[in-house]
């Protein structure tokens, strides 16, 4: 099993970069990690870094794509960031979500975890096989019924997260309920809020039938993110996943 992959990062309509992402591809195992940061002083630019640095080089020297790997590496970077907040002052609001998927070339699954509203979609056959769902208020109103799925993009509460990384007492991680047997043509995208705000799930599957590569379809959802955006919105990062059955291993890191 090889993959597609491209990545795309821009600031949008702030004035710097708080995403980061990597990507680290072995001959067993593979990573991909999207973070999104926040935080005054700089603060979302270091915990985002830190974030994807450690989730890659420990991925890297673990080796193994499981569930409880998954954990162990959302875990790290809590900490990570956590340690960093104690040691400088000034970044002691930083957070950061994160949401990272790991393939087990070998046995062909896939698992996954996530920390706020950075999200993770796989599809096959043309739809939406699973989604991830936000550490939100406004998710928590919708699974309750308080609030319809148009919420998730409009509520003025719409990014108040119930968890983050470089959060000590409510850090909550959820994670794939089982390993995925993954197939050929999977597509996989992860991306953060400033590019699902913008791009809905219909219209990303409508692109995605348009699409001739991983590039290509994160440059179509771009261009209908910008169509639709409103003036200063936010930084927006995705890394797509096309699998296919090339024999090919490849080694690629990737940074913000």
């Amino acid at each position: 099993m090889d993959f597609d992959t491209a990545t795309l990062s821009q600031p949008g309509g702030r004035g710097y970069n708080e995403d980061s992402s990597a990507v680290w591809i072995g001959d067993e195992a593979a990573c991909w990690v999207v973070c999104d940061g926040a935080g005054g002083h700089g603060g979302g630019d270091v915990a985002s870094r830190i974030a994807v640095e450690v989730i890659a080089r420990n991925f890297q020297a673990l080796g193994e794509a499981g569930i409880e790997t998954v954990a162990e590496l959302l875990q790290d970077a809590n900490e990570a960031v956590i340690e960093q907040q104690y040691a400088v002052a000034e970044l002691r609001n930083m957070r950061s979500t994160v949401v990272m998927l790991a393939v087990d070339r070998m046995r062909n699954q896939a698992v996954w975890g996530h920390v706020g509203d950075s999200r993770l979609y796989c599809i096959r056959d043309g739809r939406i096989l699973h989604q991830t769902r936000d550490h939100s208020v406004v998710q928590s109103l919708v699974d309750a019924g308080y609030a319809d799925l148009d919420a998730l993009r409009s509520h003025p509460q719409r990014s108040v997260l119930l968890s983050a990384l470089g959060t000590e007492d409510d850090f909550e991680a959820s994670f794939a309920a089982h390993p995925l047997q993954v197939r050929h043509n999977d597509i996989f995208l992860l991306c953060t809020d400033g590019w699902w705000e913008f791009v809905h799930e219909e219209r990303m599957l409508e692109l995605l039938e348009q699409a001739g590569s991983a590039r290509h379809w994160l440059e179509l959802m771009e261009a209908e993110l910008l169509a639709n955006a409103r003036p200063g919105h936010d930084n927006y990062t995705a890394i797509a996943i096309w699998l296919d059955d090339d024999d090919t291993r490849t080694h690629v890191v990737g940074g913000q």
